[in-house]
């Protein structure tokens, strides 16, 4: 192996793709209220705004309910490096396979 390439193997990149089903709209919203407001370090105008932007999109309740920092913090003997997330609305077919989608990359 190269020196370069030893030090890339340090690294792992995961991919999670998952589709969320929302079924009660309204607890969503609400939780993600909750998650905003007990934010100590969101600045009181920004909370504000959040609040009004998760009202009116689902997504974005879901993105600020969900981290990806959670999902690697009892995790033994890594450190979480990077990480980013979004989530969007979108078409489902429960028929269709995820197999058939190209690797975006």
């Amino acid at each position: 192996m190269t020196e370069g390439l030893e030090e890339t193997t340090r690294y792992v990149r995961v991919r999670v793709e998952m589709v969320l089903e929302i079924t009660e709209p309204d607890e969503l919203i609400r939780a993600a209220w909750a998650r905003i407001e007990s934010d100590e370090l969101m600045p009181p105008e920004e909370r504000d705004q959040a609040a009004q932007t998760v009202s009116r999109d689902e997504a974005e309740a879901v993105a600020y309910l969900l981290d990806p920092v959670d999902l690697v913090t009892e995790v033994p003997g890594v450190i979480l490096a990077q990480a980013s997330w979004s989530s969007e609305l979108v078409a489902y077919d429960p028929e269709d396979s995820w197999d058939d989608y190209e690797d975006e990359d």
